[in-house]
Order: structure tokens, then sequence, then C-alpha cells
């Protein structure tokens, strides 16, 4: 199942310029996600991370893992967002970064289901650039109401 920008934004609270899917190109609902994020030169972050030469930070590629597991784990439970209803993350385990990420890149995320437990959700992730990863990392995340 794919989704444009306008499917994600009715599943994601956040807007621009926090707003880090672009597309969602496979989705198996209680299984997997594949999202797409195109990094552009014009983004806020790279006016000073870093000037002489720009990379995406990686709290911001961990936040575009994160976007994606919120994407499927309402996709898998609810279907659709309940008004004032969000996924939060509320853990963060085994990251590791291994390459830059830089603008031009397009950004391949994908989350896995690996368990829910008492309204948990664990997630095995991966980044990728041109086949290559990027980042690794094991995400948790809950559903809250929005304040």
């Amino acid at each position: 199942m794919e989704m444009n920008i306008q499917d994600v934004k009715n599943y994601l609270p956040h807007r621009y310029p926090f707003l880090l899917i672009d597309r969602v190109l496979e989705l198996e609902v209680g299984k997997s996600l594949v999202a797409l994020k195109n990094v552009t030169f014009n983004e806020p972050q790279f006016t000073g991370h870093f000037p002489a030469q720009p990379i995406m930070p990686g709290v911001m590629i961990v936040e575009a893992l994160a976007q994606a597991t919120g994407i499927l784990a309402f996709k898998s439970e609810v279907g659709k967002p309940i008004d004032g209803q969000i996924y939060m993350l509320v853990g963060i385990d085994k990251v590791r970064f291994k390459h830059m990420v830089e603008p031009g890149d397009q950004l391949r995320l994908e989350v896995e289901v690996m368990v829910v437990k008492r309204g948990i959700w664990k997630f095995k992730c991966k980044a990728l650039v041109d086949g290559k990863i990027v980042t690794t990392a094991e995400l948790m995340c809950t559903q809250k109401a929005a304040d």
C-alpha cells in the first residue's frame, strides 16, 4: 500500500520543517513499512550543520524512522488517527550511524514490528541511501492523547 504526502499528513501531526516522510512505498499492516525522505539543501538544519559540509543530523534520521513507526502503528492498530491521538517515541536502543547523509540523498526508511506488548510497540529500523545502510536502531512508541 502506497501513501503520498497528503496521505502521510493524515497520519502524522508534524508539519514543515519537521515532517520527515515524503512518501510511503510499502506498508504491510502489523508487520512493516518502507518510506522515503528526500534530503534537500534548502532544509533549515543545513545552514548550521555544517555550512562547509552539510550533513543531516543523526537525531533527524532517527526522528524520520520514528515518524515511519508512528504511521505503521496507526495503520496497524486503529486504521486512522482518532481525534487527539498521536504516537509518541518512548525508547531508542542500539542506534548506530554508519555513513553521512547529505543534501541530494534519498533516505529509504525501513521499519519492522518486533513486538507489541501492553501498548508499547518495538520496531527494528534501518535507514539506507543508495542501498547502503546509514543508520540502524530499535525504537519504541506508544499511543497517547495529544495535549
